[in-house]
């Protein structure tokens, strides 16, 4: 992983531990201006695509189906379309 991959192709923890890099490095106040705004673009989109992900991942287990016992019984599709 580099900081030139884009995020929608990283994984979420890869993406996850690319945001906590540039948050630490944003903390610090070390990077230029301009540097510090690419960094906060580009964390921006790190976190969007955890959230999402977060989002799907969430749905499908809300689709896991329960039978009369309590126990899982299967799921149901998930269109996140």
């Amino acid at each position: 992983m580099d900081a030139t991959t884009p995020a929608t192709e990283l994984s979420f923890e890869d993406a996850l531990k690319r945001l906590e890099e540039i948050v630490r490095t944003l903390e610090k106040g070390e990077a230029p201006l301009d540097q510090s705004i690419e960094l906060y673009q580009e964390g921006d989109r790190l976190k969007r695509h955890c959230e999402a992900r977060l989002k799907a991942a969430q749905a499908r287990i809300e689709q896991i189906a329960f039978g009369a016992d309590g126990k899982p019984a299967g799921v149901t599709p998930f269109d996140a379309g």
